[in-house]
């Protein structure tokens, strides 16, 4: 299995467990705006969802760490970490997201 093959299966899976509707929220933020931190995230998701923002920094270190689409960077030891989707796994994060039918993105 190639690696991209291997990012696509664990994406379906984390895509599959929502049951709330913000993991696919949460990645379709980052396909449209690019960037975040932690806590715009959380403001972004508290708006529709009931969501801690340690659930919501959870989350984003799973996508990170385990299924492995995204990229941090930290401009100094004070700043807040921004996170980036890996620009390789874009259309592939927009692909899962148009075949999932579970729940709508809004």
């Amino acid at each position: 299995m190639s690696l991209k093959e291997s990012i696509m299966s664990r994406l379906e899976q984390f895509i599959a467990a929502d049951t709330t509707g913000y993991r696919k929220k949460c990645l379709d933020l980052f396909i449209r705006v690019k960037e975040f931190t932690v806590g715009q995230i959380h403001d972004l998701l508290s708006r529709d969802y009931e969501v801690t923002r340690n659930e919501v920094a959870s989350m984003i270190g799973y996508i990170q760490s385990k299924v492995g689409i995204l990229k941090s960077h930290k401009e100094s030891y004070k700043s807040p970490t921004v996170y980036t989707v890996k620009d390789e796994y874009v259309n592939l994060i927009d692909n899962c997201l148009k075949q999932s039918p579970v729940l709508a993105v809004y």
